[in-house]
C-alpha cells in the first residue's frame, strides 16, 4: 500500500471516528436535560366553552314562479312567455316591488316530441297477430321557459302577491322562503354573546381553582345558523280574483354560537 493512499485512509478514520464522538456527547447530553426543563417548555392550558343565541322575525320573503308556454315555433313559445313575464312584473311593481328585487334565475325553450306512426305501412300479420306499427319522433312544437325569483321586503303582503301572479298564469309558484337580510349581522351577535360567556365562565373557574390565566392559545367557533323557512305555497289553482290573500305567518329564526377559548395558565 502506497504512504499516500495510507495518509487518505488514516484521514478518513480520523474524521469519521470524530464525528461518532460528536454524535455521543450530542445524545447523552439530550437524555441526561432535567425533566422539568422540557415541562416549562410547554406551558399547561384550560379551555373554555360559551354559548350566545339570538332570535329575530324574517324580514323577507323569497318567492319563485315559473312561466312556461307552448307553441308550434320558438318564436310564438316565447312571445307568450313574455306577455305573461310583462303582466307579472307590472304586478309585482304596482305592489312597491323594486325592480332591482326581480331577478330572472333561468330562461330556456326545447322541442316537444311526439311519436307519429305510419298508417299506410302494410304489417305482415299472422295469426299470431299483426307487429308494432312503425313510426318515428318528429317534433311538435316547442316550450319556452322562464324561471323568476322575487324578494319581498314586506313580508306582511307576501300573501297578496302569491296570491296575484297565481292568477296571472304562472306555470309554478313557490314559497314562501322567510330569510333574514342582515344575517351577518345577527352572526356576529350571537357569537359576541358566545365569547362573553365563555370568558365569565373561565373568570370564574379561575377564581375558584386559584389559577391565573395567561394569554389566549386558539379560538373555534361551530354556528347554528337559520335554514330557509318555507310557507305552503299558493297554486293558480287556489288563487281567485274575489277570495282574500291569506296570512302567512313568519314566525322566528334562532342564529347561535358555540366557542371554545383556550387559555394559557400561569
Amino acid at each position: 500500500m502506497s504512504p499516500e493512499l495510507k495518509m487518505k485512509l488514516y484521514r478518513g478514520f480520523k474524521i469519521a471516528l470524530i464525528a461518532f464522538l460528536v454524535a455521543v456527547i450530542v445524545n447523552f447530553c439530550f437524555h441526561s436535560m432535567p425533566y422539568r426543563e422540557f415541562r416549562d417548555r410547554q406551558k399547561d392550558v384550560i379551555a373554555f366553552s360559551g354559548y350566545g343565541e339570538v332570535t329575530a322575525v324574517p324580514d323577507i320573503a323569497n318567492v319563485y314562479f315559473t312561466i312556461s308556454k307552448d307553441s308550434k315555433t320558438v318564436k310564438d313559445a316565447q312571445a307568450l312567455v313574455v306577455q305573461v313575464e310583462k303582466e307579472s312584473i307590472d304586478f309585482l311593481k304596482e305592489n312597491n316591488i323594486s325592480e332591482k328585487d326581480i331577478k330572472t334565475s333561468n330562461a330556456s325553450f326545447y322541442p316537444k316530441y311526439e311519436y307519429q306512426y305510419d298508417t299506410k305501412a302494410v304489417l305482415p300479420c299472422t295469426d299470431y297477430g299483426c307487429p308494432p306499427r312503425p313510426g318515428k319522433s318528429v317534433i311538435a312544437g316547442y316550450t319556452a321557459s322562464e324561471s323568476i325569483t322575487v324578494k319581498v321586503r314586506n313580508t306582511d303582503n307576501v300573501g297578496k302577491i302569491m296570491q296575484g301572479l297565481g292568477v296571472l298564469g304562472v306555470t309554478d309558484l313557490n314559497g314562501p322562503n322567510f330569510s333574514i337580510d342582515d344575517e351577518e349581522g345577527l352572526k356576529m351577535e350571537a357569537r359576541r354573546k358566545a365569547i362573553n360567556d365563555a370568558k365569565n365562565k373561565a373568570a370564574i373557574l379561575a377564581k375558584d381553582l386559584g389559577i391565573r390565566l395567561g394569554k389566549i392559545t386558539s379560538f373555534s367557533e361551530s354556528g347554528n345558523y337559520p335554514m330557509p323557512m318555507y310557507a305552503k305555497a299558493i297554486s293558480a289553482e287556489d288563487s281567485s280574483v274575489g277570495s282574500a290573500p291569506a296570512q302567512i305567518p313568519a314566525g322566528e329564526n334562532t342564529v347561535s354560537s358555540d366557542v371554545t377559548i383556550t387559555y394559557e395558565i400561569k
